[in-house]
């Protein structure tokens, strides 16, 4: 028996995690894992007690045509890095590792180019997260160095945003 790399068998789990997101577009999961233990989760889905998009039947971003990274303001969603950073103690994320995965909503396929958007990263980064793995397909990803891609190369000051 063949036993699943332990990089893919986190994305695996957070894959699963993206299964209760209510986005009409795209959902994600993500975990934080610290020393081979998971500290928290968190999927794409409306504030608590709002109501989801899935429960609306629209999307307001897709009415209006909105671009993929653009206009995040106008979205009742939090995204899964922020769920997952809210639901943990910073104590336990300081140098812990982000697993990510999304898919499309409509057709379920894994999104290729996948990265977590401007704010994402400001949290990540204000979190104390060092690594961030991105699913790319069943079995590849990406791995992101925190400190070295996103605080040392800082895209706030070029206007570029990497979407």
């Amino acid at each position: 028996m063949s036993r699943r790399d332990k990089i893919n068998y986190y994305l695996d789990i957070a894959d699963t995690v993206s299964q209760r997101g209510t986005c009409l577009r795209r959902n994600y999961g993500a975990i934080i894992v610290q020393n081979d233990q998971i500290i928290a989760t968190g999927y794409v889905g409306a504030p608590r007690s709002r109501k989801n998009c899935s429960d609306l039947g629209y999307c307001i971003r897709e009415k209006l045509q909105v671009p993929r990274g653009e206009r995040y303001e106008l979205c009742r969603s939090v995204h899964a890095e922020a769920n997952a950073i809210i639901n943990a103690p910073r104590v336990d994320m300081i140098g812990a590792t982000l697993y990510l995965s999304g898919r499309d909503a409509k057709t379920h396929e894994y999104i290729p180019d996948a990265m977590c958007c401007s704010m994402c990263k400001r949290m990540i980064i204000n979190a104390g997260i060092s690594t961030v793995i991105v699913r790319i397909n069943e079995d590849e990803f990406r791995n992101v160095n925190v400190e070295s891609e996103w605080i040392g190369h800082d895209e706030s000051l070029e206007g570029t945003f990497g979407y």
